[in-house]
């Protein structure tokens, strides 16, 4: 396992308010899942983490939720928050390992490369004994961020239909197992049930135990049962672009970076009538 996707929360500790470190608190909640991350942020987070809001910080004149946004936009956003160039970035969110992944991913991919995830999210600093604030968070100057859009780690759905049709990556999805066989109806009203013929299915939390990634060893029989192979490109989906980053993170850690992320995930293949879809195991 890589050890630099993660710090621990006694690193962190040492660390909080150190100058040059910046902790996001990147909560996002599904809504069956009955939860509010801006009131639970304001009713304790990380003493000086700043919200960052997935839903506010993606292209909003997308009809798609998530979506990265143009790389003026995401930069000319990141300066509001006072976040800029050069700064270490931890991320950490309130499941353990939900949503953290979906912002380092983006990070990334605007060029950001000293960017890591809280092992164990709020739930383990919290255990640990970590302190807490309440309230909206700092206020922070604007400082200068570059934000440098690496196309090929985003995938659309031509490169997913060109994927599947030749061979030339597998398509993961991180849906659970119901909604990929098209037993269950999806979320979003007008998306059809089912998945994409010829993609996988590695639901995100085979991957993770107690809040965390699971070993190397267990992360590869996960991939193995799921017939994935890591050392093979690799393009991963989900029902809306958070949950794939989770598995792109898995195999990152392994030492195999996917190819590509599809930022439009079932959202968007799902509704389209020109798409095939298949129901059952794959």
């Amino acid at each position: 396992m890589a050890p630099s996707h993660f710090v621990t929360t006694g690193w962190l500790k040492e660390r909080l308010g150190a100058p040059g470190i910046i902790v996001l608190d990147a909560s996002w909640y599904l809504p069956a899942q009955g939860r509010d991350a801006a009131a639970e942020y304001e009713a304790a987070h990380i003493p000086g983490a700043i919200r960052f809001d997935i839903d506010a910080m993606s292209d909003e004149t997308s009809p798609l939720p998530h979506m990265l946004p143009r790389p003026e936009v995401f930069a000319s956003r990141m300066r509001e928050l006072g976040i800029g160039d050069g700064m270490h970035i931890v991320v950490y969110d309130g499941m353990g390992l939900f949503s953290a992944p979906r912002v380092w991913w983006m990070l990334r991919t605007f060029g950001v490369r000293d960017v890591q995830i809280l092992e164990g999210g709020f739930p383990a600093w919290l255990a640990a004994g970590g302190p807490t604030e309440d309230g909206d968070g700092p206020r922070r100057d604007r400082r200068h961020f570059s934000a440098r859009l690496d196309h090929g780690a985003v995938a659309d759905a031509a490169d997913v239909a060109r994927a599947l049709e030749t061979g030339s990556a597998q398509v993961v999805d991180a849906r659970s197992a119901p909604r990929f066989r098209g037993e269950e109806a999806e979320p979003r009203p007008g998306v059809r049930p089912g998945h994409m013929p010829g993609a996988r299915n590695v639901h995100y939390s085979a991957l993770q135990a107690d809040g965390r990634l699971k070993d190397a060893d267990a992360l590869r029989k996960v991939f193995a049962d799921a017939g994935v192979d890591p050392a093979r490109p690799v393009v991963t989906t989900c029902g809306s672009g958070v949950t794939a980053a989770i598995v792109a993170l898995a195999l990152d850690t392994l030492g195999h970076p996917p190819r590509a992320l599809y930022d439009g995930s079932w959202s968007e293949w799902g509704v389209d009538p020109a798409r095939p879809v298949a129901t059952g195991p794959a």
